[in-house]
């Protein structure tokens, strides 16, 4: 029996794997949906669906299992139908799946299993509605013309994989025919061979006709694998008994192929199933039956016993195993570790970069050169920690962007829209907590451009476009950053009409002068919106400012890109991880503060500034530089520097200057969050603790650019008045 923590841990270990099922399936029908007729994605749908209901099963969730069961139902009869899955039949399944995604995220909030009847009567009403004719009109009995198969021992037998059947009486109550199983097979070779095993039918007047009493030996000559041959089956693995046995012409191969696998399988199944001679479920058979049976011997002689793989087989196997044995054990190549986990380990090595840090100015006050040598060794080490430990928590942004395909093509369904999404640079990789954070915002963005950027096919065609509109999604690596594309080619951004509203709205003044880009940004002001009409994705004027507060959250800015007629593209640029940075450390005074590394260019001498000013210019190669001096930005006091000096940072295509006293280098940064006390505290994204004990504010330089962009249009409003 299993301990409560045992069981919680089963219990979390079967709702992890069943998301991912769930995602997995979801994505089998999308890529179906668009067109694509690989049979394989079939298979992969049923797999999917199937292994889920089973280890629901493990867990006596009756509703849940029999929810499973009619999905599974309906896949395969449109499998044997050789058809391929209608739109309809698409959606129907899908709701299936949001029904069993529902039901896991219950399990996981510790709520009790819901009653899914009402729910299952449905979805089975609309499986029934849905599935192929042809596959409802045959009656629940073996066909004569495979009955008349010759019964005799056939000249093909040495090169036949012989199979045998035994079904459960409750076979016909699920739906299915047995026949159905056989005219399959047909497409992985011949059946040669037939016999309708019907001992067990009992006299007439005991006689149930909604009961399945037959059973089946059959003779199959193919190609395919005994893994392939049971996949067949997989729909009635629960309501059968399964014997398949290889051609004795091809037994000698199985077991030269046993003998040349490589040395990572260590156990007897594994070595037969990776030989082609034993199925996972003819090993859990196995285990089972084992487990059952004390007195049943070693699981080699089970499986013999139980007619699953000839005795030669498994003394070949045992033979592997033993030289397996012999050789060192090979790791694996991956463990699971928990989120939790990982946050503890950064936290760590960010208290040891501090740490660290702190040892290395105590050598240098020493003026010590052997200890400032051993430091700078322990402190290049602790920098290839800080990379590594940073490196566990990238996760690639492709799974948060798969998940707009349900989206999109939801939307398009109710919008009357005809809808391509194309992702781009899914393998870009960012801190997981970014992922997390980052997957609402993304998620408001999509259902404006569905619902307010790409026109109706009508609109399209009347504006020379085509039909179908174009949503593209794109990642990729800038500066230090990571930029996130939202891209429609749809309306675009009308500003005049964004101006017109703000000024109704209260947000503007009739007066105020903003340049384009300006303009677009009022958007993201709350209770802003453009939308005629509330839909069900967008129009409420809530969002836009969610999306813009959380992206400012995660120390990133967000930008508009807009072409009247042609489309808009949201950027927002991010930085890769939330836990440790490089760092410029910089003094204005006695005050220490510190400048993203990434993002600064170079540094210049001051001379020719006027520094009692605290916003000025200077021409840099050609261009307008603006120039902040923090110290007066910021009211700092202190002692001036002789020789001031200018960093120039950049983000994006924006460059910024700023005065300060002193270059203190390159720094490792511990990031510490502000209290909630500082939240509104503009400028600055936060602290961190240097190795002297002082707290250093950092920089929030895509807030000071947009700081002097405001400070710029202000200007102009009063120069213009």
């Amino acid at each position: 029996m299993f301990s409560q923590e045992q069981w919680g841990q089963l219990l979390a270990n079967f709702i992890e794997e069943g998301r991912e099922l769930t995602r997995q399936a979801e994505s089998a029908l999308l890529a179906m949906d668009e067109g694509d007729t690989d049979p394989d994605l079939i298979n992969g749908l049923f797999r999917a669906v199937h292994t889920l209901k089973g280890s629901a099963g493990l867990f006596s969730l009756e509703e849940f299992v029999a929810f499973a069961h009619h999905q599974e139902n309906l896949i395969m009869r449109v499998r044997d139908a050789e058809q391929r899955l209608t739109r309809e039949q698409i959606s129907v399944l899908l709701q299936g799946l949001d029904v069993l995604s529902g039901e896991l995220e219950r399990l996981a909030a510790g709520e009790e299993p819901s009653p899914l009847t009402r729910i299952f009567a449905e979805q089975f009403q609309q499986i029934q509605a849905l599935a192929p004719d042809s596959l409802d009109n045959h009656p629940a009995m073996v066909d004569e013309s495979l009955v008349n198969i010759a019964r005799e021992e056939h000249v093909r037998a040495a090169e036949s994989w012989h199979i045998s059947l035994r079904c459960d009486p409750t076979l016909f109550e699920f739906g299915f025919d047995p026949a159905s199983f056989i005219r399959y097979l047909g497409k992985l070779g011949q059946v040669v061979h037939l016999q309708v095993i019907h001992q067990h039918l009992p006299a007439w007047s005991d006689y149930q006709a909604e009961l399945c009493y037959l059973g089946l030996e059959l003779d199959l000559v193919s190609e395919a694998s005994k893994e392939e041959i049971e996949g067949v089956f997989d729909f009635i693995r629960e309501l059968s008994t399964l014997r398949i046995l290889p051609p004795d012409s091809r037994l000698q191969d199985y077991l030269q192929l046993m003998m040349s696998l490589p040395d990572e399988q260590q156990l007897l199944g594994e070595i037969l199933i990776a030989s082609g001679l034993l199925t996972a479920n003819e090993l859990a058979e196995g285990l089972a039956h084992q487990i059952n049976d004390p007195e049943a011997g070693k699981l080699g002689e089970v499986l013999v016993q139980d007619g699953v793989v000839p005795a030669v087989a498994v003394e070949q196997a045992l033979i592997k195993q033993q030289a397996s044995r012999d050789k060192k054990h090979t790791d694996s190549a991956f463990i699971k570790v928990s989120a939790g986990k990982l946050d503890e380990l950064i936290n760590l090595v960010g208290e040891l970069v501090i740490a660290a840090a702190g040892g290395e100015m105590l050598a240098r006050g020493r003026a010590d050169s052997e200890l400032l040598a051993s430091v700078s060794a322990i402190n290049r080490h602790v920098e290839q920690i800080r990379e590594s430990a940073l490196r566990l928590r990238m996760v690639e942004i492709g799974e948060t962007f798969l998940r707009f395909q349900r989206l999109v093509r939801d939307a398009s369904q109710e919008l009357g829209k005809q809808i391509v999404l194309k992702i781009e640079g899914a393998e870009t990789e960012l801190d997981k907590s970014v992922v997390d954070r980052i997957s609402e915002p993304l998620t408001h963005l999509v259902r404006n451009a569905l619902d307010h950027g790409l026109e109706t096919p009508q609109e399209r065609l009347t504006r020379g476009k085509s039909e179908h509109g174009t949503l593209r999604l794109n990642a990729f690596h800038e500066s230090g950053s990571i930029v996130i594309e939202v891209q429609d080619d749809g309306r675009g951004l009308d500003a005049e009409r964004i101006r017109q509203k703000a000024i109704q709205k209260g947000l503007l003044s009739d007066e105020a002068i903003l340049d384009e880009s300006a303009t677009y940004q009022l958007i993201f002001e709350p209770g802003f919106s453009t939308a005629e009409t509330v839909s069900n994705l967008s129009g409420r004027g809530v969002g836009m400012d969610v999306v813009r507060r959380n992206v400012e959250a995660l120390r990133g800015t967000i930008e508009l890109d807009s072409q009247p007629g042609k489309g808009c593209c949201v950027r927002i640029r991010l930085p890769l991880t939330l836990a440790i940075i490089d760092g410029f450390l910089v003094n204005v005074g006695h005050t220490p503060l510190v400048i993203p590394l990434d993002m600064v260019t170079e540094c210049l001498d001051a001379a020719g500034i006027n520094s009692q000013q605290k916003y000025s210019y200077r021409e840099l190669r050609g261009h307008p530089l603006p120039i902040i001096n923090l110290r007066h930005h910021f009211a700092i006091d202190g002692p001036t520097a002789k020789r001031e000096n200018i960093v120039v940072v950049s983000h994006g295509k924006q460059q910024l200057g700023l005065i300060v006293d002193q270059l203190l280098g390159e720094q490792q940064i511990v990031i510490k969050p502000l209290g909630q006390v500082f939240t509104r505290l503009r400028d600055i994204s936060g602290s961190s603790i240097l190795g002297s004990g002082q707290v250093a504010l950092i920089l929030d330089i895509p807030g000071m650019l947009q700081h002097v962009h405001e400070m710029l249009a202000a200007a102009q409003t009063v120069q213009n008045t």
